[in-house]
């Protein structure tokens, strides 16, 4: 694929408290690694070089360090220490981009995408100038109101944001400029508030972030099949 030279922003500085138990989630093992390991790995399969910055707190990176050097996993990337939110992680991590390049941001515990996906998002990023993958929710959707009251949504009007999220370098890097507001709670929000318009694309229905006890189970089974 030619272009724009490839970077991947892979989000790690979360302290999984969903999770239970006192490792974050990032670095729980399945299959004989960690999720964090499975997710840059799908970068690395792709077939053109991606540069890769990780993030992870700083009291984690030590034993991240020493996981790599005793499993082998000698990837070179840059790990900047996480923020007090995820804006703020993203923020740090952009020191490290190069301009004129085209950056896919993902979570670290989404380790199911697929590098055939990831193709397909780079392209779209790199041509529209962003492109947030998507899916429609299988499940019937209701808002609450804090009241008793509650209302059904229509699910053809309701999109399920996923990551990798993929822009161009200089729209990520202008959109965060902007001061944090508590209402970001992923890059497109971010970028939208930043005036540019969100290009939605579709998503890969299976590309899971782990979360809960449960979702870990479920993904023990998937990556041992």
């Amino acid at each position: 694929m030619t272009g724009r030279n490839k970077y991947a922003i892979i989000v790690a500085a979360g302290s999984g408290t969903r999770m239970g138990g006192t490792t974050p989630k990032q670095f729980l093992e399945i299959d004989g690694k960690p999720i964090l390991r499975h997710t840059i790995e799908r970068f690395l399969a792709l077939p053109y070089p991606v540069g890769i910055i990780v993030v992870i707190n700083d009291e984690h990176k030590d034993w991240w360090k020493k996981y790599c050097v005793e499993s082998e996993f000698l990837e070179r990337y840059a790990i900047p220490s996480g923020g007090i939110t995820r804006f703020h992680s993203v923020a740090n991590a952009l020191q490290y981009l190069p301009d004129d390049t085209v950056v896919a941001v993902h979570d670290g515990v989404r380790p199911f995408v697929t590098p055939e996906f990831l193709e397909e998002m780079f392209r779209a990023g790199e041509e529209l100038g962003n492109a947030v993958p998507a899916v429609p929710p299988v499940e019937t959707v209701r808002e609450v109101t804090g009241g008793p009251e509650s209302y059904v949504l229509r699910r053809d009007d309701i999109r399920l944001v996923q990551t990798p999220q993929v822009f161009r370098s200089e729209v990520l890097k202008a959109a965060y400029r902007l001061p944090y507001d508590p209402a970001f709670t992923d890059d497109a929000s971010v970028v939208e508030a930043a005036g540019y318009r969100i290009n939605l694309v579709p998503g890969l229905r299976h590309n899971d972030k782990i979360t809960t006890p449960e979702d870990l189970e479920i993904a023990r089974l998937r990556l041992a099949l």
